[in-house]
């Protein structure tokens, strides 16, 4: 329980928390890169290549952002002709909506749709985690990632309701310390409506210092194959292909490619920066009564869906492998446990 500013008391439901309640374990891979996401253009032989790719844990947040971004490059170029999308994720998705209603015609080359693609494990709170290594930051690196940040929150607000799974709910931040601001939070801090410190007495958690604020939660199940229904209906083509070197990506109709691949920019274009950043989710059965989401400063974290409630979070830096790590899932479960038994 705890109280809202208006004083209505705001009683939260506890998440039930066992082996026993577990309906599946998912696992995807963020591609990073330690110096941000890339959105730049160059010449394929006689194409435009525009890039747009290296979200890291920030692909949902900030695709209709650099999406904008790439498009901006499309536009400048003067080029008209259709356009060739490379990748199915939100990145591609958002970057093949756009440019249809900026006029062009275009198509996406996958090799995977959309609901097989890293997207669809993705926990999509609206926030850019794992955008950047703090060291490398620049201001322009900070301008760009605050443009294509502010521009994609405002499009997701376009898209709220049922049909595309997106919606706003209360997010819960523990911590054992008095609370900091991360960079990007800093930066963006308008973006979180009712930002409040709570005092012990107004929440049931065991920690002392719990922050409550408003975001943004996206449902992949729900949004890919709606955005992908928005993509058809406007005329746009998908074809499932996979492009093993540059060659062939320049041997397509399109005179325009933009390149959403994420991580397999790493082998299609040579870009050795990208490193996988490996996560793992626990999913419960889903627990309706749950209508907010909790972050800790452990990073472990909890997103209620209608598809489950969502249990993370690992971050394994160069790990590529699909198998279930069994020592985080056990890690995961018992620091949820730990967090839910203590509420009161």
């Amino acid at each position: 329980m705890r109280l809202h500013p208006n004083g209505d008391e705001r009683r939260l439901g506890r998440v039930l928390v066992s082996a026993d309640r577990i309906i599946r374990t998912d696992v995807g891979f963020r591609p990073f890169r330690p110096s941000g996401f890339v959105v730049r253009a160059e010449t394929l032989g006689d194409k435009l290549l525009v890039h747009n790719y290296g979200h890291g844990g920030a692909g949902v947040t900030l695709s209709w952002g650099t999406a904008d971004l790439a498009v901006e490059h499309v536009a400048a170029s003067g080029r008209r002709g259709p356009v060739a999308v490379l990748g199915c994720g939100v990145v591609g998705l958002a970057t093949a909506r756009l440019l249809q209603t900026h006029g062009f015609d275009v198509a996406v080359y996958t090799r995977e749709l959309p609901l097989e693609t890293t997207s669809n494990v993705a926990g999509a709170l609206w926030y850019p985690h794992l955008v950047v290594d703090d060291a490398r930051r620049t201001p322009a690196f900070d301008a760009q990632f605050e443009r294509a940040a502010r521009f994609s929150h405002r499009y997701f607000q376009t898209l709220l309701g049922d049909r595309h799974g997106v919606a706003w709910r209360e997010q819960y931040f523990l911590s054992g310390a008095p609370l900091g601001d991360f960079w990007e939070y800093a930066l963006l801090r308008d973006l979180f409506p009712e930002p409040r410190r709570l005092h012990p007495s107004e929440h049931p958690f065991g920690q002392r210092h719990v922050l409550v604020d408003t975001m943004m939660f996206i449902e992949p199940p729900i949004y890919l194959p709606a955005l992908l229904g928005d993509f058809r209906d406007a005329g746009g083509r998908v074809h499932v292909r996979t492009f093993a070197t540059p060659a062939e990506v320049a041997a397509l109709a399109e005179p325009v490619v933009v390149n959403c691949t994420g991580l397999g920019a790493r082998e299609l274009f040579g870009d050795r920066e990208l490193t996988a950043v490996k996560g793992q989710l626990t999913v419960l059965l889903p627990q309706p009564e749950v209508d907010y989401a909790l972050l800790t400063e452990d990073d472990l974290y909890m997103f209620p869906r209608r598809d489950g409630i969502l249990l993370g979070g690992t971050h394994e830096y160069g790990v590529e492998t699909r198998e279930p790590n069994a020592e985080a899932g056990r890690s995961i479960l018992a620091g949820h446990q730990a967090i839910f038994d203590a509420m009161w």
